[in-house]
């Protein structure tokens, strides 16, 4: 969920783009919200991303994707959009010409719940899709899952997460995995290690034991290439 001004930010940006076909300055946002410097600005483009609304792009100074809308401003219309400036340059804005750009989204299955924590019953069937950011995934198939549990938290992996699998069988040692466990018809997502003929998954929460099984008890799925997380 989102507070108030959170809210309120995202909607001027949505609305100057859907008006004049470019996004708003800094000093335009600061002034629309009635905060008294740009460092507010900040915290709130900070937050958004936090949550998933909007994304900052590697190697570009201040640029920022709009991936998606909270619902009540879906029925405004949407289409994503970069707002380009300086980082080093706090009195910096955003250059005038600042072209707005389509993002790509994938439907992925969400294959049911993934166990970080206690077994669940294995995974199998489909239960709805999630879009996904096209960049999130490459080649190959990919699936979603529903997180629960805690036992991936030191990872960043919270329970009710949605993590993005990328369907493989094998794994390099540090890879989280969706992997099934034969014997106890259980999935669960952990980081892979290898050990001679064993295999160790490991969990990033102390308050879980690092489980180990013969190789040929378990069977890699998948690997974690993304993480959805809604507030």
């Amino acid at each position: 969920m989102l507070t108030k001004k959170q809210l309120d930010l995202l909607e001027f940006i949505h609305t100057r783009v859907q008006r004049d076909g470019v996004p708003p300055s800094f000093d335009e946002m600061k002034d629309a919200l009635d905060l008294r410097s740009k460092s507010g600005i900040h915290r709130l483009i900070t937050a958004l991303e936090e949550r998933g609304f909007i994304r900052r792009l590697a190697h570009r100074a201040r640029a920022i994707e709009i991936v998606k809308l909270p619902e009540p401003l879906q029925t405004k219309g949407f289409r994503p959009l970069v707002i380009d400036g300086d980082a080093r340059n706090e009195a910096s804005v955003a250059p005038a010409n600042a072209i707005p750009v389509q993002v790509q989204a994938t439907e992925l299955p969400v294959m049911g719940r993934i166990a970080a924590g206690v077994p669940i019953e294995a995974i199998s069937h489909a239960s709805h899709t999630v879009a996904v950011p096209t960049q999130m995934v490459g080649r190959g198939p990919h699936y979603a899952l529903e997180v629960r549990g805690d036992s991936m938290i030191n990872a960043g992996i919270n329970d009710g997460d949605i993590v993005v699998i990328r369907e493989q069988r094998t794994a390099d040692d540090g890879d989280i995995v969706v992997a099934l466990v034969i014997d106890d018809n259980e999935a669960t997502l952990k980081r892979f290690r290898r050990r001679g003929s064993t295999v160790a998954l490991e969990a990033a929460n102390p308050a879980y034991e690092t489980r180990l099984f013969r190789d040929d008890q378990v069977k890699v799925q998948g690997r974690l290439v993304g993480l959805i997380r809604s507030y």
